[in-house]
């Protein structure tokens, strides 16, 4: 198990060019499953979750292929098994979007409950609760979801709460129901929107999705195609608050700047000089020191609780007080525990963090206890005398790839060690 050690230092500099979206390339290596013939997945981040699902599919029978540059050849003509094992499945809660293809194209599945999350609770009963309004026959015993059906059925299906892989799912097995299904209070997240593309470019008839209201017309089958996932809004974000907090300038490439809106405006906010274009950002802090923001974590397009951690770390360097609450799940503050031992001055009153920053904080160990809480112990590490030590960072490395190269090419004293 690896270690990242941070040495503090001065304000970031440079270029940084984004990675493929972890959270549009799951569920699309997912829709892979819905295709007759052979698929090309392009700007696939090179990521451990990637290669867990790429080892579920492989699981299965399916034949995948990678090339240097993380294109993935996928097909599903080979597949002789209909199973997701909990081994498998409690490494990465978005196995399950495996069952909604694997029930519309072959009859059958049998998939693992994915079992506990260190942030919170994210049942899937909507996803099963879906799929039997759309016909499916589903029982859940042993701790696996086993399912069955003739093909499905269109039905209207209301969610009780917004869910962007029960949005996923149901979507994926409604592109090859009979009928049209109506998903309605439906996730609008820009990596729901790309699944809908990719499954669209498969000959899927899906329209509505950005919207909480979202048509699917099946089709009789689906074929395959060439797809390029969307650039990471969440890295994105990451690496301009990164420069933000140490007073840095920076320059983001391979990116699309309204999907991160949201996060923009905060910066701004904070004292940060923007710019945008077509596929960059470009942000300047003038080497001061940031303004403490308020937010509020609120489902797409309101500000994302996958960038709520990266934000406590720069107002724990601001100046004044910021509050941060957090609506999304019940348990993401298990981050601040650890900047409390580095010098923050943060206190918890149920789901708000209220911060007032301090001028640096103090190097010390820390461990890492879910993927965006790892992010931002490093981002502390960064503004923090002496050296940060980030313990179980195999957190971070399910969902940035190369963090550590890209930040030191920014400037970051950083290295990543054997533990």
């Amino acid at each position: 198990m690896d270690k990242l050690i941070i040495s503090g230092g001065g304000p970031l500099s440079g270029e940084v060019r984004i990675a493929g979206a972890k959270n549009a390339a799951l569920p699309i290596l997912a829709a892979t499953l819905l295709a007759d013939g052979p698929m090309t997945i392009s700007n696939v981040p090179h990521l451990h979750d990637i290669t867990t699902t790429m080892e579920l599919l492989g699981r299965m029978g399916v034949h995948l292929s990678v090339d240097e540059k993380m294109h993935i050849e996928v097909n599903t003509d080979t597949i002789r098994d209909f199973y997701a094992p909990y081994e498998l499945v409690k490494t990465m809660r978005a196995s399950i979007l495996v069952l909604g293809p694997l029930l519309a194209r072959f009859g059958r599945a049998e998939v693992s409950l994915p079992g506990g999350c260190a942030i919170g609770s994210r049942p899937v009963n909507l996803h099963i609760d879906g799929l039997r309004a759309m016909g499916a026959e589903v029982e859940v015993r042993g701790g696996y979801i086993h399912a069955s059906s003739k093909r499905l059925k269109a039905a209207r299906l209301v969610l009780d709460v917004v869910t962007v892989t029960g949005t996923e799912n149901l979507m994926m097995a409604a592109a090859l129901a009979d009928g049209e299904t109506l998903i309605e209070n439906a996730a609008r997240e820009p990596e729901v929107v790309d699944l809908a593309d990719c499954l669209n470019s498969m000959g899927a008839r899906i329209r509505g999705a950005g919207t909480d209201l979202i048509r699917i017309e099946g089709v009789e089958s689906l074929s395959g195609t060439n797809y390029e996932v969307m650039p990471d809004r969440i890295e994105t974000g990451t690496y301009l608050v990164a420069a933000a907090l140490t007073g840095g300038r920076i320059l983001i490439r391979d990116t699309r700047p309204p999907l991160v809106d949201a996060v923009l405006h905060k910066l701004r906010e904070s004292g940060a000089q923007i710019e945008t274009g077509e596929d960059w950002i470009s942000l300047d802090m003038k080497g001061g020191r940031p303004r403490s923001v308020d937010i509020h974590t609120a489902p797409y397009p309101a500000f994302p609780t996958d960038m709520q951690a990266q934000f406590m770390a720069l107002n724990a360097v601001a100046e004044g007080v910021g509050m941060i609450t957090e609506t999304v799940f019940e348990n993401r503050f298990m981050h601040v525990q650890e900047m409390q031992r580095m010098g923050a001055d943060i206190r918890l009153e149920g789901n708000t963090a209220i911060c007032r920053g301090v001028p640096r904080l103090n190097g010390a160990p820390v461990m890492a206890t879910d993927l965006r809480a790892s992010a931002s112990l490093v981002l502390a590490g960064l503004v923090a005398d002496g050296d940060t030590v980030v313990d179980r960072i195999y957190h971070i490395d399910r969902g940035y790839e190369n963090i550590e190269e890209k930040l030191a090419s920014l400037g970051a004293r950083i290295q990543r060690m054997p533990s």
